[in-house]
């Protein structure tokens, strides 16, 4: 199954977990928090404005983003988890 979204929706699929602390502790699957950041999988056409033109999306492809922690979907195809946001959820962009 493909996943296309519409407007100015984005799909992100989300970062793992971390599994343990930067002291070396691990984390139990109970404490472990939902992961906030992600990769774009898809992005859609953007907006539509009152005019009838399209808004240009900010986030393309490929873009690893930070959303915010009850922002946006979660679905699962194929056995696969994603998140579904409005663009607007997306807090910033990753840089490398």
């Amino acid at each position: 199954m493909k996943l296309r979204p519409l407007d100015d929706r984005v799909i992100v699929k989300p970062s793992e977990a971390e599994t343990k602390t930067a002291g070396g502790i691990v984390i139990p699957d109970s404490a472990k928090e939902k992961p906030l950041s992600g990769k774009v999988i898809a992005a859609g056409e953007g907006k539509t404005l009152d005019n009838g033109k399209r808004a240009a999306m900010t986030v393309k492809k490929n873009d690893e983003v930070i959303y915010g922690k009850y922002a946006g979907s979660e679905v699962e195809v194929d056995g696969t988890k994603y998140v579904i946001l409005r663009e607007s959820d997306i807090l910033g962009i990753i840089e490398k």
